[in-house]
Formats: structure tokens, C-alpha cells, sequence
């Protein structure tokens, strides 16, 4: 049997404190949490300096970017547009780092703003040194390896589209020799597995690339640093796997002269566990001898997809409305409320119902889902049903909660269509 999760960072008091105030469903994240993390990130064992940069993706909300920012966190963004959502939190140009699988239509503007520019394609590096020949530039590599939970979250290797592929090495410096670019710095990624023996592999194959580059000063190792979200999840720790990169570094300096300043782009790691989302059970069914018990929550896909997408497991940890004795365990299938045969929130890896090991649910009770401060807000397939956006509430240092995102209302849903004339 599965073992019974437990709240990470909410009391149960909290948790209807929260309901009550704010209704359900909602994010609340935790700003402790999140700061403890950032300063765990910047203590990154490190020979030559260290760079810290946000996966913005992971959680974009202008309050979280602000927490971020103030710890020295700089940005890793894979769009255009998060670029000038960085820009409008205040982010200074020269902290933000454009990592984007689709060449940015803005690019000209944005790099003389001061963006950083990391090429990801020969085609990207080719435009860039056509509008910037005798620039600086950063060039992504796929190193050959990768590591992740499934081929959906491994980002390195013959399966994934990330970066320039290894082998191309020749055709990135003929680009750089004929537009008299200066590759000042590398950067690979392998994916959220963050495997201590391949990231250790990657690391020094990543420094071999660097030192092709005489203009190399910068190396970027990615992120992509596993957080367990379950209990029996291991989660990485940057003491372990930060050393022997730390050393690899020294060697590189002793062998080629050349101090390498080393970046990182954590997204989970700041984020995950310092996330949660409080929804509420709206009815229970089931399928009769041999079948199964549903639990329907009142959120679904459209607040989280990372269950349909992945089969990821998030923490469940059930919370009767009102303070009673503990209540027996059961298995349960938790479900979500969208129309949709994979709106399942507890399924197998390539779908089908799997069911959870939980305290028995009832109608009215909550359900804390756990492990959602990253890639649940920003990677839902929100208006889905057309459920609205779901809103986001920060449990400040000082112990109170704060709105920090609203739930969106009917009007807004459709604000962008459009009536034509029939």
C-alpha cells in the first residue's frame, strides 16, 4: 500500500482558512519556501562564479518574479514574449538570457535592448550573424545525452530537437568564423532526471565543446534538477552533484588557462514543493464490483495538465471540511472536472486509472494537491470547458495570504473574440 502524504508547507486549519477566503480552486505557493530554495541554489558549488537563472517557464506570476529577483535570481526565458514579461517585471536586459526553439521575430530590437541571445539551431546562430556579425553569441548544444523521468521530460540525445547537435560542432564554427561572431558561452541541457553520472558526463563534454572556443568564458550546465514530489522521490541535492562539476571546472583552468564562469537554469528546484493547489470534492462514483471509486474534484487538466501529459504523481492529501477524527484509508481514482476521458489526476503512464491510497473522501471535504509551484499555473491548458484561470494566493513570511493573481470572470474568457458579420 502507498504511503499517506502529508501537507508540505499548509496547516489543515490553514487550508480551510484559505477555502474559505479565496474559494476553490486555488494556487497558494509559499515565499519561505521559495526564498530557502533560491539561497540553496546560489550556494551551488561553484570554482570561478556562479549565475543563477529562473526558468521562467516554470512559474511566471509577476509576484514570484519579484521574490526571485530579489534574491539575485537572474532569467532563462524560451520565448520572445517572456522576455518582455521579464522586462515589464523589472528585470534588467542584461539578465535575461532568450533561449527559444522558435527564432523571435523581435530579435533585432530585443538583443539591442541588451537581451542575451543563445542560438539553438544553425539557422538561428546563421540570422543572428547576419543582423549582428562581430558580436558576442551563445550557442546551445545538444550534448548526446539526456536523463528524465520519461522521453517527455529528457531534453538531451537523438530523440530531442533542443539545441545543436553535437556532431555539428565543424558547421557552428564555420557560421562563427564567417560572420566573426565570439561564442562566449556554452550551454547544454539534459532534461529533469538530472542523473549524477550523467550530468557529471555532460558537464565535461560541455567543456570540451567550450574549449573549441578561445572566446569561451561562460559555460551554462542547464537545470532540470529533480525535485521529488512523492515521498518516496528522491530529490537532487547541489551539494552531491555540484562537486565533482566544481572540479571539472578547476581541471579546465589548469589544463587550458581558461576560468570558466558556470550558470545554471533551475525552474523545479526553486519552485516545486513551495506550491500547492486546494480544490474540493464535488461528488464520488463508482464502477461497481471488480471496478473503481471516483473522487471529482472541482479542478481538473485545466489547472494542472502535468497528470494528463506525463502520468506525473503529485502528493493528494484529503482534508475534511470540518475538524473531525481521523477518518479510515481507502484507494481512490481522483479525477477532474473537465469533460475529458484523460482528465485523470491519478492515471498510469500512457493513461488508464490508477487509484491512490488516501484518507476516505467525502462530498464537501478539500483536497490539497501538492508539488504544484511549478509547470501547473503556467503549462495548464486553462478555458478548457471554459473553466476560468485559476487564482494564485502567496502565504507571505509574515504569516499572511495574499492575493496574487484573480480568478478570472465569463467576460474575460471571451474578451478576445471576435462577432463578424454572418
Amino acid at each position: 500500500m502507498q504511503s499517506i502524504e502529508n501537507l508540505k508547507f499548509l496547516t489543515r486549519s490553514e487550508v480551510r482558512k484559505v477555502a474559505e477566503t479565496f474559494g476553490t480552486p486555488v494556487f497558494v505557493y509559499t515565499r519561505s519556501g521559495i526564498e530557502s530554495s533560491c539561497d540553496a541554489a546560489l550556494a551551488f558549488p561553484n570554482a570561478f562564479g556562479l549565475t543563477v537563472r529562473f526558468a521562467m517557464k516554470a512559474n511566471p506570476n509577476r509576484t514570484i518574479l519579484e521574490i526571485l529577483k530579489r534574491k539575485g535570481i537572474q532569467i532563462d526565458a524560451s520565448s520572445e514574449h517572456e522576455v518582455k514579461r521579464a522586462l515589464a517585471a523589472g528585470f534588467l536586459p542584461a539578465d535575461i538570457l532568450l533561449t527559444s526553439q522558435q527564432l523571435a521575430a523581435s530579435l533585432k530590437d530585443l538583443v539591442e535592448q541588451g537581451v542575451q541571445f543563445n542560438a539553438c539551431s544553425l539557422r538561428q546562430l546563421e540570422e543572428f550573424g547576419k543582423i549582428f556579425p562581430g558580436r558576442e553569441v551563445s550557442v546551445r548544444f545538444n550534448p548526446g545525452l539526456g536523463s528524465g523521468a520519461t522521453k517527455k521530460t529528457d531534453v538531451g540525445g537523438r530523440t530531442s530537437s533542443f539545441g545543436i547537435w553535437h556532431e555539428e560542432l565543424e558547421k557552428v564554427q564555420s557560421l562563427v568564423s564567417r560572420y566573426d561572431l565570439k561564442l562566449y558561452r556554452v550551454h547544454t541541457h539534459i532534461g529533469s532526471g538530472s542523473d549524477p553520472e550523467v550530468w557529471k558526463a555532460v558537464a565535461q563534454h560541455t567543456l570540451d565543446i567550450a574549449s573549441k572556443f578561445p572566446s569561451c568564458r561562460i559555460v551554462n550546465l542547464g537545470g532540470g534538477f529533480k525535485v521529488g514530489r512523492m515521498r518516496e522521490e528522491k530529490t537532487t541535492d547541489p551539494q552531491v552533484i555540484g562537486v565533482p562539476v566544481k572540479q571539472l571546472f578547476e581541471t579546465f583552468a589548469a589544463e587550458k588557462g581558461t576560468k570558466l564562469r558556470m550558470e545554471i537554469e533551475p525552474g523545479s528546484f526553486l519552485m516545486v514543493n513551495h506550491g500547492a493547489i486546494l480544490s474540493k470534492v464535488d461528488d464520488i462514483v463508482d464502477t461497481g464490483k471488480g471496478g473503481f471509486t471516483f473522487v471529482k474534484l472541482d479542478m481538473g487538466m485545466d489547472v494542472n495538465t502535468r497528470p494528463a501529459l506525463y502520468a506525473a504523481k503529485h502528493p493528494l492529501v484529503v482534508i475534511p471540511a470540518r475538524e473531525e477524527e481521523e477518518r479510515k484509508t481507502g484507494d481512490f481514482v481522483y479525477v477532474g472536472h473537465c469533460c475529458e476521458s484523460g482528465d485523470l489526476l491519478t492515471q498510469e503512464e500512457g493513461g488508464g486509472p490508477l487509484s491512490r491510497t488516501t484518507q476516505e473522501p467525502r462530498i464537501g471535504d478539500f483536497v490539497v494537491m501538492e508539488g504544484a509551484g511549478a509547470y501547473c499555473s503556467s503549462m495548464s491548458v486553462k478555458n478548457y470547458n471554459s473553466y476560468p484561470e485559476t487564482p494564485e494566493v502567496l502565504l507571505d513570511t509574515n504569516g499572511e495570504f495574499k492575493l496574487i493573481r484573480k480568478k478570472q470572470n465569463p467576460e474575460q474568457i471571451v474578451q478576445n473574440e471576435i462577432l463578424v458579420p454572418l
